[in-house]
Formats: structure tokens, sequence, C-alpha cells
């Protein structure tokens, strides 16, 4: 029977909501271990993941409930500032369209292709990069391409395998190797605004297997 207004449904979420909430927590916490205080990490992870109340954290923590909540509010606003929002006019794709098919398709075209151009034609003007827990971040298309220049210009040759992360494209980057192996060096994490790519964040290759990918994979 429907839940009348205002009523709460109890029923547990299902498959796909269980795993939107699963990826969407790894996510966030892969960011806060590489980009925040440990002690800022422990009370988020405490907090926001384990849902212990402040008053536990500080007797865990041997700290006091104040203190507590000061870290999470730091720690909440830090991860904020790292997660570049589309602009008002620009919304995403929806999760799963063709239109983010579309684009997640060309952006691992073009970058196992060491498509420069091709990359540059999927970015907005106001495109945000960074690369935790490396202190390094882009702004716009020219720092981001330089970024990207810097990679695909090397000669090495890069496979992309597709993921999910946080709700967004995302892919494993594998270099191509000899030997007949793939070795796995970093996640590519793609959002999307109204008119193409606006944000990636490059993690290392450590988070791989969080997203259900291996360390290496055949060569092709």
């Amino acid at each position: 029977m429907p839940c009348s207004k205002g009523s709460w449904d109890a029923s547990p979420p299902g498959p796909e909501a269980r795993y939107e909430q699963s990826e969407a927590v790894s996510l966030a916490f892969v960011t806060a271990r590489q980009v925040l205080p440990p002690r800022q990490v422990a009370v988020l992870v405490l907090r926001d993941v384990l849902g212990f109340p402040a008053a536990e954290v500080a007797e865990m923590l041997d700290t006091t409930a104040e203190s507590v909540s000061s870290a999470l509010k730091r720690a909440r606003a830090s991860l904020e500032r790292r997660r570049p929002g589309p602009p008002e006019d620009q919304w995403p794709p929806a999760p799963g369209s063709t239109e983010e098919g579309v684009l997640a398709a060309k952006f691992a075209t073009a970058y196992e292709a060491a498509d420069i151009e091709g990359l540059i034609a999927l970015l907005t003007d106001d495109v945000f990069t960074s690369m935790p827990p490396m202190p390094f971040e882009y702004q716009g298309r020219a720092a981001t391409v330089g970024f990207l220049s810097a990679i695909l210009t090397s000669g090495r040759r890069h496979r992309l395998v597709p993921t999910r992360a946080n709700g967004q494209p995302a892919f494993g980057a594998y270099l191509r190797g000899t030997g007949g192996v793939d070795h796995g060096v970093g996640l590519f994490v793609i959002g999307l605004g109204g008119h193409g790519i606006n944000a990636m964040t490059r993690f290392e290759k450590g988070v791989l297997p969080w997203f259900g990918l291996p360390r290496s994979i055949p060569g092709e």
C-alpha cells in the first residue's frame, strides 16, 4: 500500500540504490583519506559513514563532542570545496542515459588514441581537474589540456575500463605493456555538464579495487 503523505517508507533500498550508496561512500572515503588530516578522516567516517553520535565519537577519540562537531564541519567543508558543481544552467545528463554514455565513450576513445584535439572538444571552458592526494589542481580548458598532454604525448598508450563512482562515469586507466599484461595506473572520474565534461578527478592506482577493478588486466 502506498505511504500516505508525511509517512516514512521503512522498506530497505533495492539493489541499485544500495550500489549507488556504496560507490558514493567509497569515493567519499577515498577522497577524504587522501586530502584530509587523519583526525578529520576518523571523525568523518565515524559520524557520516558509520553513523555514531558525536558523544560516542568523542569518547572513542578521547576528545570532546564540541571538537568532534568542529572537525566534522571542517572535513565536510573541505570536501565540498573539492567537488565542483555544474553551473545552474548546465545540468548534467541523467545517469545511465544515452547522452551520458555517448560523452563517456567519446572521452575513452579520445584518451586511448591520445587524441588531444578530440579531448579538447569534449571539455567545457571552466573544466576543473584535480589529482588527490597530490596538491595539483587545474582550472579551465587550457590548464586541463596541458595536464592531459603531459600524459598522452609521452608515447605511452592507455586502455580505459569503464566503471562508476559517486553516480558518475569513471574509468580505470591501464598502461598498455609488453608481455600481454596492462598495468593499472589510476582511476579517472568525470563530471558532466550540459555541454561536455566539466570536471575530472584522477586518483592513484591503489583505489582500483574499491571500484571492482583489478590492478592489472590481460593485454589486447
